[in-house]
């Protein structure tokens, strides 16, 4: 793939949504784009990819989540930034057109163009890029910058206080066309996910005035009849819901995940570790800066919405 050095300039196609117009724009120069809702979240997946653990395997493959790497194949814009593309023709078929008609912005998948974004969510971690990073293209934000550099790394969220790293598996939302000019990745910046990983006891987990974190598995969940697929999927993708929630409604979002999750035990004796996927979420809530005493209550009434046997 041929990487832009620039971001384009000057969008203009009669007849079209605005956002599809600013979509076709940018997949021009290579980048790979999607649709998001008004929610700043991508378009919910369409049935055959959401019931896909029920009705049997959809059309992306059924990889859970999308944690895996490879295009979508489903027609709709399904599975956020595994459906980004830059052919014009899906951008413009019949599959796409309810969510362009509905949309309430563009995003983009950095990774997919060899990208890396740099999300900077307050002045403070501006201010350390400023000091810590090469300068490269910016982009003010409602909060504060992306910074972006040309070449491709795992994405992480988190690596330091109001910095996530947005490239493969991931997406960014596009503002515009920012000021300055791009230039290469620098290592500093592929230090933070190690670090981050190094520093972690594991992926997804959050300090919180909890000392340790258990994981689930079939030794907490003797009488649990589902199997340990059906459990983790459903799991990361009540957690992914919820932190894509990064500026309001990650505290409602727990309560139903705690809540969906929660119904899908009602017909298990028991125990099926409810106690420790609680924990989970809680943590997912607490990393987008809700208040832990507040996840807890969101996530104990979403369990208690529904009567279950945790023990």
């Amino acid at each position: 793939m041929t990487h832009p050095t620039d971001f384009p300039r000057d969008p203009s196609r009669p007849a079209l949504p605005a956002h599809l117009r600013t979509a076709l724009w940018l997949a021009e120069v290579g980048l790979p784009v999607l649709p998001l809702r008004a929610s700043k979240l991508p378009v919910g997946n369409c049935h055959a990819c959401t019931s896909s653990k029920a009705a049997g395997p959809c059309r992306c493959g059924d990889r859970p989540n999308m944690k895996f790497a490879g295009p979508c194949q489903c027609p709709a814009p399904c599975h956020a930034w595994a459906a980004a593309t830059t052919d014009p023709a899906v951008l413009t078929s019949p599959a796409w057109a309810r969510a362009w008609r509905q949309a309430g912005g563009v995003a983009y998948h950095a990774g997919g163009a060899g990208l890396t974004v740099v999300d900077l969510d307050n002045t403070e971690a501006v201010a350390w890029a400023r000091q810590a990073l090469p300068a490269t293209k910016t982009v003010a934000t409602t909060r504060g910058e992306h910074w972006v550099y040309r070449g491709a790394m795992q994405s992480a969220n988190g690596v330091r206080p109001g910095v996530d790293i947005k490239s493969l598996m991931s997406y960014a939302r596009w503002i515009s066309t920012g000021t300055g000019t791009i230039t290469v990745l620098p290592d500093t910046v592929r230090a933070l996910v190690v670090r981050e990983e190094s520093t972690h006891p594991g992926r997804g987990e959050v300090d919180s005035s909890s000392p340790t974190r258990a994981t689930w598995d079939r030794s907490v969940a003797t009488g649990c009849r589902h199997t340990d697929t059906f459990i983790r999927t459903g799991l990361e993708r009540g957690l992914a819901r919820i932190t894509a929630c990064r500026d309001e409604g990650a505290g409602s979002q727990a309560y139903g995940v705690a809540r969906f999750l929660a119904n899908q035990h009602t017909t298990c004796p028991g125990p099926c570790g409810l106690e420790i996927l609680a924990r989970h979420i809680i943590d997912a809530a607490v990393s987008v800066d809700v208040p832990e005493a507040y996840a807890e209550r969101a996530v104990n009434n979403g369990f208690g919405a529904v009567l279950v046997r945790t023990s």
